[in-house]
């Protein structure tokens, strides 16, 4: 018994009075002792956390990091054969679902091919224009990659090819460098060499395992980017819906707008106009019939082909080329041709390319695991993020050395491809397998293709990344993601696509930034009739304890924030003592550490500083609920005798308790 009343927290954690109590004192005060035992309950003393091992720590951390999903678990006491065969599945997943391929799943993915195969031609032919490389490098593109992400990709859903955005932004990027008419063969030359590296950059993020890069940038960056990007890449649209020859070559809307103005008199063509007029109202209301039904997908899926065969048909019978209608009037006859002699392994270019292939592979990345996991999320399965990566990249990697630009998911053919009924990755073979069909037969029959038509289908595809209900959550949610959606957007449409990608990047960081520096505390009370203490912001009927300030930090105590920590703790306390002049003064700072995940060096300084600016005032200062990381830490640093063990606690109740029993039991 003696030993159980020596402090206010003990082994056993009684509550008792401050002075000590001999045995004798104790059974002289029999009732006493069984109105404290009756009255008050346990106070639990926080242990004394074991000491940690160094070595364990960091393999633990960067097991987190890098390993959180444990990719070697299935080869651990395996024989060597079946090691070799399950790091094959791992390489090439088709290997695994394929021994389960079956004749019904195949009947899903003819389907689903054949159906995204009749939107991504026009398409891949608009978007090389995009990138201002001839029309075959968009078949080039939807022909080998998909073939090589089939084999290694491990989303069944996702659709692979050319995409808008990653487009627009490789052509931008490449013409700042070259010249695509005058400079034609070195241009081609620097957008294989941009795909090599971007491919170099997906591969070796999933090798790594480092696709949690990715994630610094934010869903609202990705919102406003897309949006501005989808807007830009409409009013780049205008040249060839109007039939405009002298374009500018810059992507602002102000630039944009002032060329087709000026155009208005002598460049626009009646013809062109009629024609991108009507096709692209035909294409917005079979996807708008699309969206209302969804068994009637295949509407806008089909209706970009049948756009070009009537438009081209129509362009043929009546010779509009003639009158001013610009026509795609060659595409390149054949297969891929080999590109790896093209690349720039050395000289001015390497650099340049390099760099290019960074940000495009990056931004490609993101568009793919974003709309990999959207997709499988709808069917209830997992992808392997780094295997999605690693499949990217090597498909970027093969595709530069066979004549193809950055390739990547896209949204809308992956949309429809859903829809459809795919079952697997076959889909994107059959696909590839009617685009080569293509390039081999078709192609000549392109010729009278008027650019007014891909013009239309590319602005009704990329009106679909402009996410009006996502900016309006975004604001309801979050107004500084929603800063965050409008700088991007507004730096890609007023600017260009690299601004607007710079915005997002730096409003992202600025967030976590803010979010890390400016970390949130809040002053807690008493729920009423209950041990549990809430923000009194956030529940009004919370009391406050008289003589005690509770204080909550919500963040771990870093260098960071750790001064930002201190002076707001005595800030909170110079305005109670303010605001409740007439009640007793603070006697005890009571820091609620619960959220606390942990602290560093500068945190236990800044602790320290808090504890020493605390006693000048006359305040004690208690703390609740340290995690085990901070613990170790408090005891590390010695500032737990500084305090006094006496003054950590399991809870805030107990820690009021021990110092305001009259307030606890109220």
């Amino acid at each position: 018994m003696k030993g159980d009343f020596k402090n206010p927290t003990t082994m056993s954690g009684r509550v008792a009075a401050d002075m000590e109590m001999k045995d004798s004192d104790i059974k002289s005060l029999p009732s006493a002792r069984h109105q404290t035992d009756e009255i008050l309950p346990y106070v639990h003393k926080v242990g004394k956390p074991p000491k940690q091992d160094l070595l364990k720590e960091i393999k633990t951390a960067l097991k987190e990091t890098f390993l959180s999903d444990d990719p070697l678990k299935p080869f651990k006491d395996q024989p060597r054969k079946k090691k070799l065969v399950l790091g094959f599945q791992t390489l090439f997943p088709i290997l695994e679902w394929g021994r389960d391929y079956s004749f019904s799943k195949f009947k899903g993915d003819l389907i689903a091919g054949c159906t995204i195969a009749s939107l991504c031609i026009p398409q891949d032919i608009g978007y090389a224009k995009l990138a201002y490389l001839d029309p075959q490098y968009g078949l080039y593109s939807s022909f080998i990659p998909p073939l090589v992400y089939a084999f290694m990709g491990s989303s069944r859903d996702i659709a692979i090819g050319p995409v808008a955005v990653v487009s627009l932004l490789l052509g931008t990027m490449l013409r700042d460098e070259l010249d695509p008419v005058t400079q034609k063969h070195d241009y081609q030359r620097l957008a294989f060499t941009a795909t090599f590296f971007a491919g170099v950059t997906q591969a070796t993020l999933g090798f790594f395992r480092l696709g949690f890069l990715i994630d610094f940038l934010s869903h609202a960056a990705i919102v406003g980017f897309m949006g501005g990007a989808a807007v830009t890449i409409a009013l780049q649209q205008l040249k060839g819906l109007f039939g405009i020859k002298n374009f500018t070559k810059k992507t602002d809307v102000i630039s944009v707008m002032r060329s087709v103005i000026q155009a208005a008199h002598h460049g626009w063509n009646w013809q062109t106009i009629l024609i991108g007029a009507s096709f692209l109202t035909f294409l917005l209301v079979a996807k708008f019939i699309g969206k209302k039904n969804k068994k009637l997908f295949w509407v806008p899926a089909i209706a970009p082909l049948i756009s070009v065969i009537i438009s081209t048909f129509f362009v043929f019978l009546t010779r509009a080329d003639k009158d001013g209608v610009q026509i795609v009037r060659h595409i390149e006859k054949g297969l891929n041709p080999s590109s790896a002699h093209q690349i720039f392994f050395s000289g001015d270019f390497l650099a340049k390319g390099f760099k290019i292939g960074v940000i495009a592979g990056l931004i490609a990345l993101t568009e793919a695991v974003a709309i990999g996991r959207t997709f499988a999320a709808l069917k209830d399965y997992q992808i392997d993020g780094n295997k999605e990566m690693v499949a990217l990249g090597s498909m970027n990697i093969i595709g530069s050395l066979t004549s193809c630009y950055v390739a990547t998911g896209s949204f809308s053919r992956s949309a429809v491809n859903y829809m459809a009924g795919c079952n697997t990755a076959v889909s994107n073979i059959v696909m590839s397998c009617i685009v080569m069909l293509t390039l081999l037969v078709i192609t000549p029959l392109f010729k009278y293709t008027p650019n007014a038509i891909l013009a239309s289908i590319i602005i009704s595809a990329v009106l679909g990344l402009i996410d009006f209900d996502a900016a309006v959550l975004l604001w309801k949610i979050d107004k500084f993601d929603f800063l965050a959606c409008m700088g991007a957007f507004f730096g890609v449409v007023f600017s260009s696509v690299e601004i607007g990608l710079l915005i997002a990047v730096a409003i992202s960081f600025a967030k976590i930034l803010l979010q890390v520096t400016r970390p949130r505390t809040a002053v807690l009370g008493k729920i009423p009739r209950t041990s549990v203490y809430r923000n009194v912001e956030q529940y009004p009927g919370a009391t406050r304890v008289p003589g005690v300030l509770i204080i909550r930090v919500d963040s771990a105590i870093y260098f960071s924030n750790s001064n930002y920590i201190k002076e707001r703790i005595l800030r909170w306390l110079t305005d109670e003592e303010e605001m409740f002049k007439n009640q007793p003064r603070v006697e005890y700072l009571i820091v609620d550490m619960s959220p606390v995940t942990d602290i560093d060096t500068s945190g236990i300084h800044a602790l320290e500083e808090l504890h020493s600016s605390l006693q000048k005032r006359d305040v004690q200062l208690i703390l609740t609920n340290p995690g085990q990381t901070v613990l170790d830490k408090l005891h590390a640093s010695n500032f737990a005798d500084l305090i006094g063990e006496d003054k950590i606690f399991l809870t805030v109740a107990d820690a009021v308790l021990t110092f305001a029993p009259k307030m606890e039991q109220a």
